[in-house]
């Protein structure tokens, strides 16, 4: 897909539309209380629960068990902790962590590396997941409940696309 960077219309420019935190400690109990409160630190926001989709003997989990939390992030917020994730990492993605329909996503090995987080022995550490989220102007058409309509190939956002959109707003570097 060629991108036409000449086009001045601004419903071809990508913006960002959500970013999703996501921690999975891969069992309930306290050390879930643990990455939510994390979570909630880092974000500001609440988080919700996530269940696993299939029982695991091996694991010890069971199907619908709490194993995982999560929240999204949108505008400012969405723009903040994406930049600050960034930094963590050193600007630095990998091609192929870039879906085909322009999303993103990594992981943060450890939550003590942001800004005011300490390490704590009662808690521990906890990575995360990073998935970002882009689109262009006109999206809702396709998502609206009411008179729902087609966007085209073209309309949607390209892995290229992405990959521009945060080297030129984030000073992402491929690596």
């Amino acid at each position: 897909m060629q991108i036409k960077e000449t086009s001045d219309n601004p419903m071809t420019k990508p913006a960002l539309d959500k970013v999703t935190v996501h921690i999975s400690v891969g069992e309930g109990g306290q050390k879930l209380i643990n990455a939510e409160n994390i979570l909630k630190t880092l974000t500001g926001q609440a988080t919700v629960r996530t269940t696993a989709k299939r029982t695991q003997p091996a694991f010890g989990i069971r199907k619908g068990q709490a194993i995982a939390c999560k929240t999204t992030l949108r505008r400012a917020k969405a723009r903040e902790f994406l930049r600050r994730a960034l930094e963590i990492r050193g600007n630095l993605l990998h091609e192929f962590q870039f879906d085909e329909n322009g999303n993103v996503s990594f992981g943060v090995v450890d939550h003590t590396d942001f800004a005011g987080m300490t390490y704590d022995p009662q808690v521990g550490i906890f990575g995360m997941d990073v998935i970002v989220a882009l689109k262009k102007p006109g999206l809702r058409v396709a998502r609206r409940r009411a008179v729902q309509g087609h966007i085209p190939l073209k309309h949607r956002v390209a892995r290229e696309e992405a990959i521009t959109f945060l080297e030129t707003n984030y000073n992402v570097v491929l690596g």
